[in-house]
């Protein structure tokens, strides 16, 4: 992590720029050209769900379908600009073909680890823009703990380490905070994986209050599926980071890490803001689907998961309909054809 910031206020917004790139000024990056693919600026959407009247942004409308366009457009701006040629990723898929969409933009060679178990829609992504994929046997793990043994011999640009990808991430809580006039929600519900979300949105919201445009920092409130759900077993417990233990298989592969390389300030995150944090049941992911697809908005099983997490955040009063809550749709249903066809199929 870096040193806090001191954030931008609404007269630094560079509003000739309808990209992320607007909120540059919050950024502790050298002068130089972005890799930018026009990442950000995401719609933010009034809809009922539960019951509420809720926003939800949708992440999806990124050019690689996904939220980690945000961290990569400024990870990759920032290697370019160091020089570094060649680099290595894992992913369970949207960070990876983030990293090898942005990576072809840069001109640099992109080395993807994944599980044999991804989306193929993700790998055939990936491969599409260049980069050399690796599908390694076993879990999202296993993928994470082969990167690192690699990394001895090529650049480790892990999405999940770097810090510039979490200065990327947290402009999204710049955007929230302009798409609501310029004003924080009650509450942001994001899903969990290694957590840049969380810490992204912590960042973000922290810097706007520290530069005097808003008066709270929102809870952050988080999803994780029941089939792995690491952070939220040490929030509830009151532990200060993960246990090591064995996770079966979730439809949720986004979210599906057991180990994540920045638990303790996640968890930390969640505490700072007054936040929760819930488990999601495995049968309840398509239906979710189904029904944020009703409405118009197609999303992957990892996103849909906020939907049934925001009917218990409600149910135990961490919501009402007095909040403002903004539910972050992290990637788009095209990344998981292949699983979600079988809702049509039923």
């Amino acid at each position: 992590m870096m040193e806090p910031l001191p954030g931008i206020t609404r007269r630094q917004i560079d509003t000739s720029i309808n990209s992320q790139w607007r909120y540059r000024a919050a950024l502790p990056l050298p002068q130089g050209e972005p890799v930018t693919l026009g990442e950000g600026r995401t719609p933010l959407l009034q809809r009922t769900l539960a019951g509420l009247r809720v926003t939800i942004k949708t992440e999806s409308m990124n050019p690689t379908g996904s939220f980690k366009d945000r961290g990569s457009s400024v990870m990759i701006s920032t290697l370019r600009h160091q020089g570094v040629m060649q680099i290595l990723e894992d992913s369970s898929g949207n960070g990876g073909s983030s990293v090898a969409a942005y990576c072809a933009a840069a001109g640099i060679d992109a080395q993807i680890i994944a599980p044999a178990s991804a989306s193929p829609s993700k790998i055939v992504q990936s491969r599409l823009h260049g980069a050399d994929v690796d599908l390694v046997p076993g879990s999202r793990q296993d993928v994470a703990d082969e990167a690192i043994r690699r990394a001895g011999t090529r650049f480790y640009a892990s999405h999940n380490w770097h810090p510039q990808f979490l200065q990327g991430v947290k402009l999204i809580a710049y955007e929230i905070w302009e798409d609501l006039r310029f004003t924080a929600p009650s509450a942001v519900l994001v899903p969990a994986c290694a957590g840049s979300l969380v810490l992204g949105c912590a960042m973000g919201f922290a810097e706007l209050k520290r530069s005097g445009e808003i008066h709270q920092v929102p809870r952050i409130l988080v999803s994780q599926p029941q089939q792995c759900c690491p952070l939220v077993r040490a929030f509830t417990s009151g532990a200060a980071a993960v246990d090591a233990r064995t996770w079966p298989a979730t439809l949720a592969e986004g979210t599906a890490i057991a180990q994540p390389v920045r638990d303790r300030e996640v968890l930390q995150a969640i505490r700072d803001s007054n936040g929760a944090a819930t488990v999601v049941a495995e049968d309840e992911l398509l239906p979710a689907v189904r029904e944020l697809a009703a409405t118009g908005v197609y999303v992957e099983p990892t996103s849909a998961q906020v939907l049934p997490a925001l009917r218990q955040f409600s149910a135990t009063g961490h919501v009402s309909p007095n909040d403002t809550v903004v539910l972050v749709l992290t990637g788009s249903g095209l990344k998981a054809g292949q699983a979600l066809s079988r809702l049509v199929a039923d």
